[in-house]
């Protein structure tokens, strides 16, 4: 799979650099309106990487699971929470293919979240597989919520073949993407450029690949993993999904 070796260097630290701190506020209270937990419950944080998500809401009093496949990311996290005395458990893994025993040992958990765009890596028997796992993870009640900004009703109204987008002062991600429709898969290619003032450039190139699912097709594989999808936003305020949306964060619950 692509994203084994895809996230260290200039692209973990675009990431970092292109999050707002309005924008993780904004994705946080959307976690804490809609998934039903309070302080001593336990969340899955599925892709966590460097802990935006994951140290507010132990700071809230949850105790949180984040899953990581970056060194960086989680060393980032385990400093952090080590530094705050927070109840953070930080593991290093693919999450397809963690043993189950990891996380079974902490119980089952209250809810669990994927966020960061990091929803549309799977193909469908892979995201089936990936849903399941959620699912088996979670207790009869809990709650997920996922997001993508890779849906078919996001990405195609709007398709380009080319963009570029500047992150910071002196850091561009320049992105070419091919498109193939009877795989419902998007290939992007990435050319990350640092170059600071006095300095040579650095530049690091990446491949990624995304699954274009539509709405329908994600709320059946999310039924056949027994997640009943309740609610399909257009916006991290909350706003009922249209097409053309930024993205879409569906709120499921385990039957």
């Amino acid at each position: 799979m692509w994203y084994k070796t895809f996230f260290h260097g200039l692209p973990q630290q675009a990431w970092r650099e292109a999050q707002t701190d309005e924008q993780t506020q904004a994705e946080l209270e959307l976690v804490v309106d809609t998934l039903d937990f309070g302080p001593g419950d336990a969340l899955l944080d599925v892709f966590c990487g460097y802990g935006r998500h994951a140290m507010p809401l132990a700071r809230l009093g949850c105790a949180v699971t984040g899953v990581d496949i970056s060194a960086e990311y989680i060393a980032d996290l385990r400093a952090a929470a080590t530094a705050e005395n927070r109840t953070v458990t930080a593991i290093e893994s693919d999450f397809m293919t963690l043993p189950d025993a990891t996380l079974t040992r902490l119980g089952l958990f209250d809810a669990g979240y994927c966020l960061g765009n990091s929803f549309s890596f799977f193909e469908a028997d892979d995201m089936a597989v990936f849903l399941r796992r959620i699912a088996g993870l979670l207790r009869p009640g809990g709650r997920f919520l996922a997001h993508s900004g890779m849906i078919a009703e996001v990405v195609l109204p709007d398709y380009q073949e080319r963009n570029w987008l500047p992150i910071g002062p002196d850091l561009l991600m320049l992105a070419e993407h091919a498109y193939y429709p009877t795989e419902s898969r998007i290939e992007e290619h990435q050319t990350y450029i640092r170059q600071k003032a006095g300095t040579e450039a650095i530049v690091e190139t990446r491949v990624a690949q995304h699954y274009i699912y539509t709405l329908a097709e994600l709320h059946r594989l999310f039924a056949g993993a027994g997640l009943v999808v309740e609610q399909c936003f257009g916006t991290v305020l909350g706003d009922e999904f249209a097409i053309g949306d930024e993205g879409v964060w569906l709120l499921a619950q385990k039957k």
